[in-house]
């Protein structure tokens, strides 16, 4: 393999590259989960959650392409299966069909572990001087703040 000189010691890119795949794993299952609610909800608002659930999916699919990539660009394989998804992430599976306030609930709850995973993440980025990677991990915080934020809005009583 050739070597990889980027000016992020082999060490930092490991510990990085490590934290960006629980992030990725995080990002992951959040993908799946929201697909599943978009295909599942009902209700009053199904419309409104519906189409609301296809952006959030879709967005999350672009994020974790850019997320892999990144990951690569480090040097480490990315993680790509179900499996290590699942012993990655500190999002939990979700069994049945949750009402549509729960998938609601379930969401912001879990767009909320993302930003704490990439919190973590992006500790370890700035202590390399990993510019790339943290401004990566500062996007897809801010992007997961506004999400949680606006499903949180939808459940408030007003």
């Amino acid at each position: 393999m050739t070597s990889i000189n980027i000016g992020i010691q082999e060490h930092d890119r490991t510990v990085i590259a490590e934290g960006l795949k629980r992030l990725l794993a995080d990002s992951y299952t959040l993908y799946l989960q929201t697909h599943n609610f978009h295909w599942n909800v009902t209700g009053k608002q199904f419309r409104e959650l519906h189409v609301m659930f296809e952006e959030h999916y879709n967005a999350l699919a672009l994020a974790v392409d850019e997320i892999a990539e990144r990951i690569r660009t480090l040097g480490v394989a990315a993680p790509g299966t179900y499996k290590a998804f699942a012993e990655l992430s500190a999002i939990e599976e979700v069994e049945g069909v949750p009402s549509a306030d729960n998938m609601v609930d379930i969401l912001t709850q879990n767009h909320e572990q993302v930003v704490r995973t990439a919190r973590e993440v992006l500790k370890l980025a700035q202590q390399a001087d990993d510019e790339s990677s943290a401004s990566l991990v500062s996007d897809r915080m801010r992007e997961h703040e506004k999400t949680a934020w606006m499903l949180r809005a939808m459940r408030e009583n007003g």
